[in-house]
């Protein structure tokens, strides 16, 4: 929730009604000669007011450290704010949490690295206090990289709430725009922008700097594991934010991966189902599937690590594929963590994979699937830290790997906002996609999530029927625990122990599924439905003679909810579904399970 600060306080009644709006935090100026400035009689009311109901924030401008000492005491306060010249080294001296105040200029990227682990209030470069609106967005690299940022600068209940969708700050503050006289706050303007403020929704949901999604995600690793997470959330906070390494990956991705992939107008699905149907053909990307966006992104960064040693898990095999594939292209060294259920079913992949020089374990512990594959591929990590980077392949795993595979796979979402725009002149009623780990659905919701109108659908695997517990739905049936690296829905008994996942599809054949999905799934953004195998089946037969194009199974659990839309949705509504993969791979389990052969 975004923190609201109410400045510039001078009247214990003003206080009182930022209080009883439900300010988080209240600001009191000490600083001369200025019209803000609060006499000690007041700021010790306030302070007694606000004790236990909010942040007493003391806010001063190059003040010798044994003044600033001396009112956090008397006053009490909480904190300080730092209006003026001071360095790091006097916010050494402070015993106390401080705030240091940034102008939104030209410096502010190199000032805050002056500032590292301050939190910091961002404010209009004419300097603190203007009330001057600004470009909000500027801090957003700041944010992003998890520092934890006020922003500042005329703020009111009129542009609040934009302020927060481009900014996604920690907190807001404001004074002046509250006011019907400088230091007279108006108790109606302070209540409406508090409550602008508390309803603010950002433009994007990014994890806090340890990798949580509201109460979801966290790193839970063994000790051996924790210099390697570091170590990678470093380098990619910092990648994050080099236009350099974005340019490369998309020129890669244009010139060998084939990126962008279409948006498919579906004539003959739409003419049945009575809606317009969009296909995102994330089947017509190298390898087959969208695991070649993340594989290619997530190899420039081991490369750039000096990890040439890569290891990955893998399910349905599209990702072990991906990963391989990657690894040839950049002369890397891949082995790849199978179930031997998964060997089985998916013979074919697993052939690409050594052809394209991977070594390939298939896992004999458990239920042979997705998740002892992971079990197995963490174990390698651990004994092999110093020289191997380990290629996840879904938003699943400890911080950073459900935001780096995220923001690699937003490419899918990126690229269908403007091609739907550009096909109906508008955003699509609603996005349909698969949910195993999370991260093909993920890839297509990310460049929607602000988009209220824009219905989120995710479609976990439903196997046998919710009921007998033979399926892969744990958003739909499961409960919070953790699970290789972090905290999100699992199959799970009363006592923590992981049920074994079913599904016709191989890649959502897991008991977990990413953090993001979770918070998603509490916060009502999205939802989240399950299809049964043998709804899958028929989609795959569906979209193949409809539409002359075979789905993977994973995909046409998405196709299945598709169907279960008709009647839903009318003539003027239209669809995107995110065809993540194509169905080589699986055309022997279906002609198996459609009694077609032996």
């Amino acid at each position: 929730m975004t923190q609201v600060k109410v400045c510039g306080l001078t009247r214990v009644e003003d206080a009182l009604a930022a209080l009883d709006a439900g300010a988080d935090a209240l600001g009191m100026i000490f600083v001369p000669g200025t019209p803000r400035c609060v006499d000690d009689a007041a700021a010790r009311e306030i302070s007694r007011l606000a004790r236990g109901r909010a942040v007493r924030v003391g806010v001063f401008r190059d003040a010798p450290p044994e003044e600033v000492l001396r009112r956090v005491r008397e006053l009490p306060l909480d904190a300080v704010q730092l209006h003026g010249g001071e360095g790091p080294e006097y916010l050494a001296r402070l015993p106390f949490p401080a705030i240091k105040v940034l102008p939104a200029d030209d410096a502010l990227e190199a000032e805050a690295e002056r500032f590292a682990g301050v939190d910091l209030l961002i404010d209009h470069p004419s300097g603190g206090g203007s009330g001057q609106v600004w470009d909000f967005a500027r801090a957003r690299a700041l944010t992003a990289r998890g520092r934890r940022v006020w922003i500042a600068g005329g703020l009111s209940a009129k542009n609040v709430a934009e302020a927060v969708r481009l900014a996604l700050p920690h907190g807001v503050d404001a004074s002046s725009e509250l006011e019907s006289a400088p230091g007279i706050k108006h108790a109606a303007r302070v209540r409406e922008y508090v409550e602008a403020a508390r309803a603010a929704e950002p433009e994007t949901r990014e994890p806090d700097a340890t990798g949580y999604f509201g109460r979801y995600g966290g790193r839970f690793v063994p000790e051996t594991l924790v210099s390697a997470v570091t170590e990678l959330n470093h380098t990619y906070a910092a990648l994050r934010e080099d236009p350099g390494f974005w340019e490369e990956l998309a020129e890669h991705r244009r010139e060998y991966a084939g990126r962008p992939t279409p948006l498919y107008f579906a004539a003959r699905t739409s003419e049945d189902l009575g809606f317009r149907v969009y296909l995102k053909r994330e089947d017509l990307a190298h390898t087959g599937a969208h695991k070649i966006n993340n594989a290619i992104g997530q190899a420039l960064i081991a490369r750039r690590m000096g990890k040439r040693r890569i290891i990955a898990e893998t399910g349905a095999g599209q990702h072990g594929v991906a990963t391989a594939t990657a690894c040839a292209r950049y002369g890397l060294d891949c082995e790849v963590y199978m179930g031997e259920e998964d060997v089985r079913r998916q013979a074919l992949n697993v052939f690409r994979m050594e052809l394209l020089g991977a070594r390939v374990h298939p896992v004999r512990s458990g239920s042979r699937t997705l998740k002892d594959a992971m079990n197995e591929a963490l174990r390698d990590w651990a004994t092999h830290v110093r020289s191997t980077y380990y290629l996840i392949g879904s938003t699943a795993g400890p911080h950073p790997y459900p935001m780096l595979v995220r923001d690699l796979q937003a490419v899918i979402g990126e690229e269908a906002r403007a091609q739907i725009q550009a096909a109906e002149g508008r955003l699509p009623s609603a996005l349909i996609a698969c949910v195993g780990g999370g991260s093909n659905a993920l890839g297509l919701f990310h460049a929607f999530v602000s988009d209220s109108d824009v219905e989120m659908i995710g479609v976990e695997a439903g196997g046998e029927g919710l009921e007998g517990g033979r399926h892969g739905a744990p958003l739909n049936a499961g409960s919070p625990g953790a699970l290789h690296g972090s905290l999100s829905y699992l199959l799970q008994d009363d006592c923590g122990q992981i049920f074994e996942a079913h599904s016709i599809s191989a890649g959502l054949d897991y008991p977990g599924v990413g953090p993001e999905h979770a918070y998603l799934k509490d916060t009502g953004r999205a939802q989240y439905t399950a299809v049964s195998d043998a709804e899958a089946l028929d989609a795959f037969v569906y979209l193949s003679r409809k539409e002359g194009i075979i789905p993977a199974f994973e995909s046409s659990h998405a196709i299945a909810e598709l169907r279960r839309r008709k009647g839903g949705w009318g003539s003027g509504d239209c669809v995107v579904v995110n065809l993540s993969g194509r169905g080589d791979k699986d055309v022997a389990e279906a002609r198996r399970l459609l009694g077609s052969g032996d």
